[in-house]
């Protein structure tokens, strides 16, 4: 166990001033509160607290932040209170012991609800004081470090966790060394067997591997001081974890597995890093599309190098990273190196206004209520690499790699990715699913009237995208169920001789939502809409002297079928048996005119048509099926989507065209594909009068000899 002097001399050692007489009070506090308690392994508790403020004085934190991580667990695991945390040490430590205290007191409904809320308030603490997470990443490391002593379920729980969430925390903050720990000790517990392998085939490989470092090392050596560089060369096995990344995403073994090492070549200017980058790429070959150039486009953690691998004398992969000592520091401490050096260590209190992702991770933790949906977010955005990418006018975007220009558009702005209806790559048109690439030049092109499309989820990368697009589908149904609820009530009203509209202007309405516990009357519409509430029961709050009875759900159907007389509706098509009703169309098939089709009633959202052959309408309720017909209209068009496939051949979109064109149906739209065994997909939008004339249409298409095949999407 490390003691305290330990720690106060590591203290000294970088930062002479330091309140060493703080500590020794927080020492003696701790190990009070603390006293009788001990841990799994069977040390006494305090060991925990005083191996978290060595790896905090090991990353050569100030006083505040070693006393924090002295007190961490006093207010969660003992008697102790905040308010005497903050009477004997301060508000500042006691903000950060706050800051990674979990919420115990609540009753929550699932573990996963518990770990989303622990995890919120970790991030707005975080947005308080960025010391708040290097503690917390201290108290994580050493947890894991010690795993071995808790149940086999619970250490997968906690290294699944660590690997989900504090690992690639500690990489967006830039600490290295202990992102490859987190990584490395989840690995073992997670996949035992996997971890076991690697160990055993570095091994092997040891003494070959040490002879080769040497050599490497020395041939740079001499290469460079022919040069007149001066400069210090690291040789290493690259952490188990980044071999058993390359191990899954390759599906190779690690007998398979040759690059395994990495060199650094520190130097003293930045000029240096690229005539050292030249000197290597005349030595070796260098593998294509391997070279990345960290300085001139920093990492959003502040992380600088230049990285590329090479081809190395005996034909194996090695990867170089060359950066100066400024730039190695950095990369190993990251953003407490930054605001340690750089502007003092009372920049720790706002170091999280400065960096982009920690705005987001604060605006998620407001705005995403759903603890799935938060957790899923954090997830993604902490976990992804990055690609960079250029507006027209130069810009650098950083995104996650895989991702398209959706999440581009998205990253500018929310409405230029609500609104985006095409992009050109490269002044390409390419598909918005396309994958950027690092130094692509993206333009978007927009319009007013186009909104985003639930099939973008299925490829875009970005939290953010992901997040505004369902915001967005949500508010659209949202509306739409406003404007559904406000037709039945409507409707309900003007049988009893009321408006809708003079209802809406008094305080009565507003009084009814709030009888219902909702915030506005467009929440009541809303809710009538969806059919969590029926007009029946609204009516009763709203006119009670009627005293309107609720229908039984289960027998609103048939009332309404005898009650109602047979009308003709403005949709085209007519409800049998009903009139003045709502009617939707399925868009799961998008019957046709002529097509034959079956109404759905959904309480409190009219008739939705569906196509009698739909696979939607199986297995539902069969009292709530209805029969109903087309009514004869005149110019109204529909769209239908087509998918055919065919031969590769000249002329084929020609004669395909030609076939729509005589039958006249209007294109809408037309995408067209050719795949590696020389077939030809086209997928066509199209305006049609009814489903007699898409027969005709997939009818004369069949018969062209190098059809394969044609079907309706």
């Amino acid at each position: 166990m490390i003691r305290l002097n330990d720690i106060t001399s590591r203290i000294l050692s970088y930062h002479p001033a330091a309140d060493t007489n703080l500590i020794e009070k927080a020492y003696v506090y701790s190990a009070k509160v603390h006293k009788g308690q001990v841990r799994l392994s069977g040390e006494p508790y305090l060991s925990h607290p005083l191996e978290v403020a060595g790896i905090l004085a090991n990353m050569k934190m100030d006083e505040v932040t070693i006393v924090s991580g002295l007190l961490h667990d006093t207010v969660e695991d003992t008697l102790a209170e905040l308010k005497d945390i903050e009477y004997l040490f301060g508000k500042e430590v006691a903000t950060i012991v706050d800051g990674v205290t979990k919420i115990s007191k609540i009753h929550f409904l699932s573990k996963e609800e518990q770990q989303a809320e622990n995890i919120r308030k970790m991030i707005l603490a975080m947005s308080t004081d960025i010391r708040v997470i290097l503690v917390k990443l201290a108290d994580r490391l050493h947890n894991m470090q010690t795993l071995g002593f808790q149940p086999s379920e619970k250490q997968e729980v906690i290294a699944g966790e660590t690997l989900d969430i504090y690992a690639p925390l500690a990489g967006r903050m830039g600490i290295h060394w202990l992102k490859s720990n987190l990584e490395d000790l989840s690995l073992f517990y997670l996949e035992p067997k996997i971890y076991g392998d690697i160990r055993l085939g570095i091994a092997q490989r040891q003494e070959g591997q040490a002879k080769f470092i040497k050599e490497i090392k020395e041939i740079l050596a001499k290469r460079l001081d022919e040069a007149g560089i001066k400069a210090t060369i690291k040789g290493r096995n690259k952490h188990f974890f980044s071999i058993y990344r390359k191990m899954m995403e390759q599906d190779l073994h690690i007998d398979q597995v040759y690059d395994i090492l990495a060199f650094r070549i520190i130097v003293n200017a930045v000029k240096e890093c690229y005539e050292v980058l030249g000197l290597i790429h005349s030595m070796w070959k260098p593998v294509a599309g391997r070279f990345k150039d960290y300085i001139s486009l920093p990492k959003a953690n502040m992380y600088q190098s230049l990285q590329t691998s090479v081809i190395a004398p005996l034909g194996e992969r090695m990867e170089i990273q060359i950066r100066t000592w400024d730039m190695d520091r950095i990369a190993e401490e990251g953003i407490a190196a930054h605001w340690r050096y750089k502007e003092g260590y009372e920049s720790g209190k706002k170091m999280s206004g400065q960096y982009p992702w920690m705005k987001q991770l604060l605006e998620w933790q407001k705005n995403l209520t759903d603890p799935k949906d938060f957790l899923e977010t954090v997830r993604l955005d902490l976990f992804s690499g990055e690609v960079y990418v250029f507006t027209p006018k130069g810009d650098v975007k950083e995104l996650p790699i895989g991702a398209t220009p959706v999440d581009f558009a998205y990253s500018i702005h929310s409405e230029v990715g609500n609104r985006c209806i095409g992009a050109k790559v490269n002044e390409r048109i390419v598909p918005l699913s396309y994958q950027l690439k690092n130094g692509d030049i993206v333009r978007i092109t927009t319009s007013k009237n186009h909104k985003p499309s639930k099939d973008w989820l299925n490829f875009v990368k970005t939290s953010t995208a992901r997040t505004r697009i369902r915001q967005w589908i949500k508010q659209e149904e949202r509306e739409e169920s406003i404007a559904i609820g406000r037709n039945i009530l409507e409707k309900e009203l003007r049988k009893i001789n009321l408006a809708l509209s003079s209802q809406l202007k008094g305080e009565k309405i507003l009084d009814v939502a709030h009888k219902f516990s909702l915030n506005s009357v467009d929440d009541l519409l809303a809710n009538i809409g969806y059919g969590k509430l029926s007009p029946k029961q609204v009516l009763n709050r709203l006119v009670p002297p009627l005293d309107i009875k609720e229908d039984r759900p289960e027998g609103l159907i048939q009332k309404i079928v005898q009650r109602i007389k047979r009308k003709k509706a403005d949709t085209g098509i007519r409800v049998k048996g009903m009139s003045d009703m709502l009617i939707r169309f399925g868009k799961c098939c998008h019957p046709l005119p002529g097509e034959p089709v079956i109404g759905f009633i959904t309480r409190g959202r009219g008739v939705t048509i569906h196509a009698k052959n739909c696979r939607h309408i199986r297995d539902v309720d069969q009292d709530r099926l209805v029969e109903v017909e087309w009514e004869r209209t005149e110019d109204v068009n529909y769209l239908a989507r087509l998918r055919v496939t065919n031969i590769s051949k000249k002329g084929m979109l020609a004669n395909i065209s030609a076939i729509l064109t005589q039958s006249e149906a209007n294109i809408v739209d037309a995408d067209i594909q050719t795949t590696v065994d020389k077939k030809g997909i086209s997928t066509f939008t199209i305006e049609i009068s009814d489903y007699n004339q898409l027969k005709d249409i997939i009818s004369k298409i069949k018969k062209i000899k190098e059809v394969l095949k044609v079907e309706r999407i």
